[in-house]
């Protein structure tokens, strides 16, 4: 029996949707408000699901008190009340979309769980817009 255990977080962030190589121009067509050169900000929610077999000793998928640490230590310190473009290393090169944002949390968490468990990222930019990441 597989099952799913979901943990959710939150973290604010600003960022700005931008392509260097673009024209100013083409910037504002594509990305519009959110090619504010100043920037702007989200209050980012997030649900990380890991999904595997019970541990037949423990009774767990995963220890729930160690995914709380690891989204913390990976992402929340590493993204929150942080500038995206600016401030994380991960998007100096990357536009900070939701999508590119949800792939570079999933890749920091990955590392960290064993192989045998799934892992998704579900990441919600406002509380109607959201993009899910996972290796299922």
């Amino acid at each position: 029996m597989r099952v799913t255990v979901s943990r959710k977080a939150h973290f604010n962030a600003a960022h700005r949707l931008y392509r260097k190589d673009w024209s100013d121009q083409k910037n504002d067509a594509v990305f519009g408000k959110c090619n504010n050169p100043s920037f702007h900000g989200h209050n980012y929610d997030m649900i990380v699901s890991v999904t595997g077999e019970i541990d037949q000793e423990t009774g767990y998928v995963v220890d729930v008190k160690i995914l709380k640490d690891l989204i913390k230590s990976e992402i929340e310190d590493a993204f929150d009340h942080k500038n995206l473009n600016l401030d994380v290393p991960e998007f100096q090169d990357l536009n900070p979309t939701a999508e590119n944002i949800v792939i570079v949390i999933f890749n920091k968490l990955r590392p960290h769980l064993d192989a045998n468990l799934d892992l998704e990222v579900t990441l919600y930019e406002t509380p109607r817009n959201f993009v899910t990441y996972s290796d299922k």
